[in-house]
């Protein structure tokens, strides 16, 4: 009963002294202790297991009692001291109380008494200013007052001056005096309801008018628009005329740029017509000699009479170009048939370039001001794909480009396309002429190789990259470089789908169609001539000319693919930013990444094909009737041959991209190592000498195929690492299977598990073709295979059908019933 009432004591006691862990967190920072007892998550049994974790322990138990209870008793005292010391505590706080509050009932006293005297102090000060802001207000209406009644005078007398200078025509002195009226009139617009001054803005506004018409009508007496000639020069009176409709609205100025510019172009319209001879585009020179004349004379005649602000040398220049680009466009319409290529580019050729000419002569500040002028919507930067390179002979430098620092973008060119859009429409006839140029190139390019046949063995033409190659991508460098003059728009998608079909072309008729065919007869040699075959005696499938020229339609390939990838990033650069979606060449890259397969496949079907007979006589020899363990056998031999043949060549002819060497190893070995341990299941009988036999060739392939990336050359480098793992992983098996087979087959399940543990394969056929080599009878082979599939290893589930451990973690029972015993043990001591 005793020990229930301490049980109950203690879970009342920590259910009231349970602290939330913000409280607990708070105590532990304002006291920081490393006593276990201190600790929130306090546990009496692990505590008591830390102090006597045996029962050996036990010994010193009074020592650790006596320990505790003076603990016990020190936080006794500690407890007695803190709660004596707070019995006055309530009193003392009660009198600070009392004590704030008198304290604050003084202080609202006194902040009443200051907001009382401040309120006083106000009321005085605005009696006291009260006086002075009358007189403020007095002198600021005088001095609007005086300062409108002089703007008012001001304006009369302008107004009268306005109207008598205007009769006059003294437009010099006008200038000035009309900027200062209508500057002095816009302090009146609040001043409009009264009658005088609504009367003067009427005025001014018939004075404005006047001038308008009067000086409209000046000009077309000075300019008529009939008449070949332009009797005498500019005067005096039209120079501060051109000031005055400065001030003016905007639209009479517009009206003297749009008439003056129309009769000074009039003679161009009618040389030009489009029933004249020189109209035609193989004459297109004699239109921009005009212009350029005719910019000289006005420079000379007029270039003072006009505002410098108003660029009419640039205004003549920009309408000149919007008509000839409409005559251009209407006369290339109606002679659409006449248009040749040559003549085409000569015209694009001799516009560009007057556009350029106009680039650096004016700003192009009037493009979207000027009467009639339109900013062309043609891209601004450079659209030259290829500016920046250097085109040499073979189009290597293709390859640096993404690696070279970038230029500066050359100044943008305002005037581009503003009179070059024209020739869009028929850049048909451009684009049909490359198309049949790279067309006759194709099919040059296919009989130069007719004639020239492959690459010669041992020369620097093995596993080069063709000519042709490099003589086509230069070709379209240079086609770019043109087209991307004419236009960024359709003509240059409708350019790159061209070259998008030749390039399929030249992988399907340079490179794919000029691969060497495989024979069907690769299997004419006999075991018997295998087993004595001499190095030397026996040629590959492929000859060494063919063998390099996959090589080189390889590396032309790889060069195509990294050179079409590098294309289709600079045509998405200098393209229409809406058109750059289109420009996808990944169907031509993936053309060419199936040639380099393909080459890859052959490469390896030819070395796979000259070491079949060999793995065929492997298969073959009577393994039972081996009496001793001698040097590799002649099939190692010859595969080993046949290896070292290929293998340098390959290796020399692609030099220049070890990746893909790198990828025929792996190939091969991934073709060669599985068809090496078929034909070692096809070995039937065999004895434990013809086992060692085996094993011993085994392990000879197993090092020449790890050395296969450097045989044969004086530089020895590391096979990379996939590749060694892959040769390590198939050898290693076959070398597993061979040391099954030289196993004994008695007693069965030693056997069994054996196999089981050097192969991990769980597959019944396999196990029945180690049997097989062993030369067991199927009475035999049918109880081991029934004893095969007993003793592999069933799948892990959810139960765990293992052997239990030695050494288990004791469970909570056991581990409450120990805690109980060392309880009882303590309360006895107790």
């Amino acid at each position: 009963m005793m020990e229930e009432e301490e049980l109950e004591f203690a879970e009342d006691l920590e259910a009231i002294l349970h602290l939330t862990p913000e409280v607990q967190l708070a105590i532990e920072q304002v006291f920081p202790s490393q006593d276990p007892l201190d600790r929130a998550d306090f546990n009496a049994v692990e505590y008591i297991n830390t102090l006597f974790p045996t029962e050996q322990s036990l010994a010193n138990i009074d020592d650790v009692v006596n320990k505790i209870r003076l603990k016990i008793r020190c936080l006794d005292d500690n407890i007695r001291t803190v709660v004596r010391g707070q019995t006055n505590v309530g009193q003392d706080g009660r009198q600070a109380l009392e004590e704030a509050q008198v304290a604050i009932s003084q202080l609202f006293g006194k902040i009443k008494d200051i907001k009382d005297k401040a309120e006083k102090s106000e009321q005085m000060v605005k009696e006291i200013t009260r006086d002075i802001k009358q007189l403020d207000h007095a002198k600021r209406h005088l001095t609007t007052s005086i300062t409108t009644l002089n703007h008012l005078h001001m304006l009369a007398g302008g107004v009268d001056s306005l109207e008598a200078m205007t009769r006059k025509r003294q437009y010099g002195e006008v200038a000035n005096l009309l900027q200062g009226v209508v500057n002095v009139l816009e302090h009146f617009h609040k001043y409009m309801g009264i009658p005088q001054i609504r009367q003067l803005s009427e005025r001014v506004k018939v004075a404005q008018s006047e001038l308008g018409t009067q000086i409209l009508a000046d000009f077309e007496e000075a300019f008529p628009a009939q008449g070949s000639k332009r009797a005498g020069g500019p005067s005096n009176v039209l120079r501060d005329a051109c000031l005055v409709a400065n001030v003016l609205d905007p639209r009479i100025k517009q009206e003297i740029i749009k008439k003056f510019i129309r009769q000074h172009l009039s003679e161009y319209m009618v040389l030009f017509q489009e029933n004249q001879d020189v109209a035609w585009l193989d004459k297109i020179d004699r239109r921009y000699a005009w212009i350029k004349r005719q910019l000289v004379d006005y420079e000379e005649k007029y270039g003072r009479m006009f505002p410098e602000e108003w660029c009419m040398t640039e205004r003549i220049a920009v309408e000149f170009c919007h008509i000839t680009r409409t005559e251009l466009a209407k006369v290339m319409r109606t002679r659409a048939k006449e248009i040749e290529v040559k003549l085409l580019l000569f015209a694009i050729q001799r516009t560009t370039n007057f556009e350029g000419l106009l680039a650096k002569r004016f700003s192009g500040c009037t493009l979207t001001d000027g009467p009639g002028g339109k900013k062309p919507e043609t891209p601004l930067e450079s659209t030259n794909p290829f500016l920046e390179d250097e085109i040499g002979e073979d189009g290597s430098e293709m390859e640096e480009d993404l690696d070279r620092p970038k230029k500066h973008k050359a100044p943008d060119n305002p005037f581009h396309g503003i009179i070059s859009k024209c020739f869009e429409p028929h850049l048909y006839v451009y684009i049909e002429s490359q198309d049949k140029n790279l067309g006759e190139m194709i099919d040059r390019f296919v009989s130069d190789f007719r004639a020239q046949g492959p690459p010669k063995a041992g020369t620097e033409d093995g596993g080069a990259v063709l000519p042709s190659c490099a003589d086509l991508f230069v070709y379209y460098k240079k086609c770019m470089v043109q087209c991307s003059q004419l236009s960024t728009g359709e003509p240059m998608i409708a350019f790159t789908t061209i070259f998008q079909k030749y390039l399929r072309e030249y992988a399907w008729k340079i490179l794919s169609g000029n691969l060497p065919k495989t024979s069907s007869n690769s299997g004419g040699l006999t075991i018997k001539s295998l087993l004595q075959e001499k190095e030397g005696s026996e040629a590959a499938k492929f000859t060494v000319e063919e063998l390099c020229l996959i090589c080189s339609i390889l590396s032309t390939a790889e060069y195509c693919l990294a050179t079409t990838q590098q294309l289709e990033e600079k045509l998405k650069e200098k393209v229409d930013k809406t058109l750059v979606e289109r420009i996808n060449l990944t169907g031509e890259m993936d053309t060419f990444s199936n040639v380099i397969s393909n080459s890859i496949q052959l490469l390896v079907q030819d070395l796979d094909a000259a070491c079949d007979p060999a793995l065929t006589a492997m298969s073959k020899m009577p393994w039972q009737s081996v009496e001793h363990v001698g040097d590799q056998s002649p099939y190692v031999t010859s595969v080993i041959m046949h290896i070292k043949q290929n293998v340098p060549i390959i290796r020399d002819n692609l030099a220049s991209t070890r990746k893909y060497f790198t990828q025929f190893c792996i190939k091969f070995t991934n073709s060669f190592i599985p068809k090496f341990i078929n034909h070692l299941f096809r070995c039937k009988t065999i004895s434990m000498v013809g086992a060692e036999q085996l094993l011993l060739d085994t392990h000879s392939l197993k090092t020449v195929l790890l050395d296969l990336p450097s045989i044969g050359s004086q530089v020895v480098r590391k096979a990379p690492a996939s590749y060694t793992k892959i040769v390590v992983k198939g050898m290693t098996r076959a070398e597993m299977i061979l040391k099954v087979v030289m196993a004994p087959h008695e007693p069965s399940v030693v056997f069994v598990d054996n196999y089981i543990k050097l192969l991990a394969d769980g597959n019944p056929e396999t196990f029945q073709k180690t049997l097989d080599m062993k030369g067991l009878k199927r009475s035999e082979q049918s109880s081991m295979l029934e004893l095969f599939r007993q003793r592999l290893p069933t799948p892990p589930s959810g139960t765990d059908g293992g052997p239990s451990l030695s050494f288990s973690t004791p469970t909570p029972e056991q581990e409450n019933s120990r805690i109980r015993k060392l309880e009882k043990l303590i309360k006895k001591r107790l």
